[in-house]
């Protein structure tokens, strides 16, 4: 038993070690998106840091940029001319950083370089960079990925159905072929997978060929438990047909390769939306939301698979970063925009307070989401560990 112990601890750096790595570059693409847009919009950007806490090692560009790495490498941020560190007196802020630029021999900064000094629709931009930045790289990944090693696709045809099944209650055949669920076209069987996995319990109109004719039937997928090539536990939606015939690999041009990425993104954006709306409902088990500890064991086992799994991987992630980062909770972008809004509304930003307590409100929100999370790795490591303690 302690053997088994003793090789899983030794196995850490294995996930550890992948998980910093491709957080790493989708945190610098987040960064990135901030950054260049910062510039575009003339905002004098003071540090573009990857990692928080003590620097490591660092440098400056001929802008008097501070370019480093932080100590700990679970994020990073993008520091503008303007913003000042809690509790730091802001004219004292903007004095110490007029010097730092006179001591490398740069112009000083000039108010018009500040970040608050900008149109709201020029801070909205900035804002708003990050995220389309995270959506921008998956749109990359997933377009070079289809014009090069193929996307699968398999016909949206049933050839077996479970006896007893939600799809054999519903009245579906063998041979029907599925052409719409709920108002979406399909033209792959990934896409019902996708789609009926997120809905248990939940009727869904299908069209289905049969015939000559379509038909339109109810199916209500039944909730079921399956473990993945990995071990992970997941609870799904089912209704019980499968396509024996095979899939296939198929590479497209640059814009159908575009096309179908942008499909691939938006599928994923909706149902990552979906999940998290079922988890607020009560409809979805919240257990199965993970934090920092579930994604680098994620990143482990992908990072044994080929070159085509750990780009995918990566882009499925740097949408879910995306994505959390655009919701209005103070802290995160999202919160950011929010205030923009309320700004052109009112004509004037809120007070001072009031942002305040919006932030501290959203340091709350963010770190209780980040608890609940990280507690729900510990109850999944404790099931990986289980048996191994004496």
């Amino acid at each position: 038993m302690l053997e088994k112990l003793m090789a899983k601890l030794q196995a850490a750096p294995d996930y550890i070690v992948p998980f910093l790595v491709i957080l790493t570059i989708l945190v610098f693409v987040h960064e990135m998106g901030h950054y260049l847009v910062a510039r575009w919009n003339g905002v004098r950007v003071e540090v573009f840091s990857i990692g928080f806490g003590p620097e490591l090692f660092g440098w400056y560009d001929r802008h008097g940029t501070r370019w480093k790495i932080g100590v700990v490498p679970l994020g990073g941020y993008v520091k503008m001319y303007g913003e000042s560190d809690e509790g730091e007196d802001p004219a004292s802020a903007a004095r110490e950083t007029e010097e730092r630029y006179r001591r490398r021999g740069l112009a000083a900064p000039v108010p018009e370089e500040s970040f608050h000094n900008k149109r709201v629709g020029q801070r909205a931009a900035i804002v708003i960079a990050g995220p389309a930045a995270n959506y921008l790289f998956a749109l990359v990944v997933f377009t070079l990925l289809f014009a090069t090693i193929g996307q699968r696709v398999t016909p949206p045809s049933i050839t077996s159905i479970l006896p007893g099944s939600a799809a054999e209650r519903a009245g579906l055949l063998p041979g029907d072929i599925i052409k719409n669920i709920d108002g979406q076209h399909i033209s792959r069987f990934e896409q019902i997978v996708g789609i009926v996995q997120l809905k248990p319990g939940v009727p869904l109109e299908f069209v289905v060929f049969r015939d000559g004719i379509d038909r339109k039937l109810e199916v209500t997928p039944a909730l079921k438990e399956m473990t993945d090539a990995f071990g992970n536990v997941h609870r799904i939606g089912q209704i019980g047909v499968s396509h024996e015939g095979g899939s296939e690999m198929v590479q497209h041009g640059p814009v159908g390769a575009a096309v179908q990425a942008g499909r691939e993104t938006f599928a994923l954006t909706w149902g990552t939306l979906t999940a998290i709306g079922q988890m607020v409902i009560g409809t979805r088990n919240a257990d199965e939301l993970g934090g920092p500890i579930r994604i680098a064991k994620f990143s482990g086992d992908v990072w044994r698979l080929d070159s085509g799994a750990i780009l995918s991987f990566m882009a499925y992630l740097s949408i879910s970063l995306g994505l959390i980062n655009l919701f209005p909770v103070p802290m995160l972008d999202g919160g950011h925009l929010l205030f923009y809004a309320v700004e052109v509304v009112r004509g004037r930003p809120l007070g001072p307070r009031l942002q305040e307590y919006g932030f501290r409100i959203g340091l709350a929100l963010v770190l209780g989401l980040l608890v609940f999370a990280t507690w729900n790795d510990l109850v999944y490591l404790r099931e990986v560990f289980k048996g191994l303690i004496i």
